[in-house]
């Protein structure tokens, strides 16, 4: 009996000690971080960090009032680090960065190596992750970070936050987060392809036109920095070298007077690409894309010929121009480097210079566009496709 006596308060005592996170900070005491922007100028950076408010993250149908979706905040320093600090110096609140949705890189951020420390940065910290997506931009950081997404819906559902879901319906531009950066910098051609933002007045509401941000090509980013970007119809060709392409379209011109132009949805591709090694110093590379294709509206009678023809035209158009866009900047804008580094890495070792084999215009040997099952679509009219 006095044993249990003992025991009980005993007990009591100890659950007292382990409940609780004492040295914890509450969820609605903290400040979280959406989006970080990065600039350069005048030998410094300058760092924005985009605080969202969670009370917008939450809809719920108490209205709350006319608290802003976000706020950015900004300072500059010698390294980012710096810049950081002393944005901590004016917060009220703990800033935490485990929720980080994107890095948003200026051109002058981008150039040289000056982007290598900043990837570096918070590939290193503890609360950042792998999956920040990253993009590129010519505008002002600021004026991107502020852009409130079509309908005031959150921020953490913009297309920047989450590009996933705009790539469902159309993928003009792969997304491409951290660990995808450093694989691609840290592999064979050293060199990988960041999507370029840009703003748009584009929409309107009943106030008038309100800016919302695109995705209007890629830039080119090496060890060295960045050289160069490819932008609008430049950069089309990009998609159709891409596994990850979920869907995209082109618009094709038809023979005869009344049928001007169709649009046609491809999608389920499929994209492999052969070396081929004729000699010591010579090496092409053999391209096939496999797609299958979806008929918008059309009139007059056309033939599944007639579209593929068209369709391969305009695929290698696309694909070709993109490419010498790329030879431009001395991009090898489509990775062909890294397919012979696989391939036949001997014969890589003997012509690569920096981790990037040289590339002319002759270098793509043949595009093999192969248009499987077309899909006419929702018939609501007489059949005007024959095979």
């Amino acid at each position: 009996m006095i044993k249990k006596c003992i025991v009980f308060p005993l007990f009591v005592f100890l659950i007292f000690l382990l409940s609780g996170c004492w040295d914890a900070t509450e969820p609605q005491r903290m400040y979280y971080v959406n989006a970080v922007g990065v600039d350069y100028e005048d030998n410094k950076y300058k760092v924005y960090l985009q605080i969202i408010n969670f009370a917008d993250v939450a809809k719920t149908e108490v209205p709350t009032g006319n608290v802003a979706p976000a706020e950015v905040g900004y300072a500059d320093g010698k390294t980012v680090e710096e810049a950081i600090y002393k944005l901590y110096r004016s917060a009220d609140q703990e800033i935490f960065w485990g929720h980080i949705r994107y890095l948003l890189f200026s051109e002058r951020a981008l150039k040289n190596e000056r982007s290598i420390p900043v990837i570096d940065t918070f590939i290193r910290f503890r609360e950042t992750r792998y999956n920040i997506w990253v993009f590129s931009t010519k505008d002002s950081i600021k004026d991107v970070l502020l852009i409130t997404p079509i309908l005031r819906n959150s921020l953490t559902s913009s297309k920047l936050s989450n590009p996933i879901n705009t790539t469902e319906q159309e993928s003009f531009i792969d997304p491409v987060n951290l660990r995808d950066l450093m694989i691609g910098l840290n592999e064979p051609s050293h060199e990988i392809s960041i999507p370029y933002v840009s703003v748009m007045n584009n929409w309107e509401d009943t106030d008038g036109p309100t800016e919302e941000t695109t995705f209007a090509g890629i830039g080119i980013l090496s060890k060295d920095g960045i050289k160069g970007f490819i932008k609008d119809s430049n950069a089309r060709g990009n998609q159709w070298m891409h596994d990850e392409t979920n869907r995209g379209e082109v618009t094709i011109k038809l023979d005869g007077e009344e049928r001007d132009y169709l649009t046609v949805d491809l999608d389920k591709l499929t994209v492999e690409v052969k070396p081929l090694v004729k000699n010591s110093d010579s090496i092409k590379f053999n391209i096939d894309i496999h797609v299958h294709a979806t008929l918008n509206g059309f009139k007059g009678t056309i033939t599944t010929q007639e579209i593929r023809k068209k369709i391969v035209e305009q695929v290698k158009k696309e694909v070709l121009e993109t490419y010498e866009e790329g030879l431009k900047m001395d991009a090898d804008v489509y990775r062909l480097s890294e397919y012979l580094y696989r391939s036949n890495v001997k014969m890589w070792k003997k012509i690569e210079m920096d981790g990037k084999i040289p590339l002319t215009t002759e270098s793509i040997n043949e595009i093999n566009i192969h248009v499987g099952k077309i899909n006419p679509g929702r018939k609501t009219y007489v059949e005007t496709i024959t095979e």
